[in-house]
């Protein structure tokens, strides 16, 4: 019963979060009191990535992350990636005076492992856990802090552009946050799962593993930021998430079948 609830507390997390963000719509739309609209932005941006990392939370086995660790990389991955991605672009388009898709992509994919890779060395120095399930579903929740953030930053200028249209604002949060998981969520949660995997075996096989992991990954960031339309999306987003489910299961299964994966973790 307690695994079966895990499975689908995503979908929990989903409507509850579908719940308040409409309440919030129709208070704003009633009372036309600007203090509602930081609110709708944080739901918007934040529903369905936080359902999805609830969902392959469930899924990395019966070792969980701590969720102490995830709150961390969500939170602190999502704006130190974001502080240090947008810093990295503004001086490279003051050097170039033009910034290529590719080397925002490399920027920001590289922005976003910074706190995972810290989180990598806490969790080894206190608990010497090194499982690929567990850096899968950290980068997933560092990927989703930074996604929010950035859909938070989008819906606001849609908020300044449009002088106050929430139908723009409502638009924006529903396209990005809805293509959030298929984007930096799944693109982290690839790469960190990789490095885990490097670290848990130490192999050259996994050290190019890794490296075609983030080449991989920058490849779809730049398809993405590039092509535009809704063909494209589609295509890139079936990519990106069937790889991060066959990674997923792999992950678990190297847990389940490991002698030296903990089997409690106090946190």
């Amino acid at each position: 019963m307690r695994d079966l609830s895990r499975r689908w507390a995503w979908l929990g997390v989903l409507v509850v979060g579908l719940v308040l963000y409409v309440v919030v719509l129709r208070t704003l739309v009633h009372t036309q009191n600007p203090n509602f609209v930081p609110v709708l932005l944080l739901l918007g941006a934040t529903v369905v990535p936080l359902a999805f990392l609830t969902f392959a939370q469930a899924r990395t086995g019966h070792w969980q992350v701590p969720a102490s660790a995830l709150v961390t990389a969500a939170f602190f991955g999502g704006v130190i990636g974001v502080v240090v991605a947008g810093t990295l672009e503004y001086d490279a388009l003051r050097g170039l005076g033009a910034l290529p898709m590719l080397f925002v992509a490399i920027i920001e994919e590289a922005a976003k492992m910074i706190v995972p890779v810290v989180l990598l060395f806490v969790l080894l120095a206190r608990h010497g856990r090194r499982l690929p399930s567990d850096g899968l579903v950290i980068g997933v929740a560092s990927g989703m802090g930074f996604a929010a953030l950035e859909t938070m930053g989008y819906g606001f200028t849609a908020l300044l552009s449009s002088q106050g249209s929430i139908g723009a604002v409502q638009e924006t949060l529903f396209v990005r946050g809805l293509t959030a998981p298929a984007g930096h969520t799944a693109w982290t949660g690839l790469t960190c799962g990789a490095l885990w995997a490097l670290i848990a075996t130490p192999t050259g096989k996994k050290a190019l593993a890794f490296a075609g992991t983030f080449v991989g990954a920058v490849a779809l960031h730049t398809a993405w930021d590039t092509f535009g339309g809704t063909i494209p999306f589609i295509i890139l987003a079936i990519i990106s998430l069937g790889w991060l489910f066959v990674a997923l299961h792999r992950y678990r299964a190297f847990a389940e079948h490991t002698q030296w994966a903990p089997r409690e973790l106090v946190v």
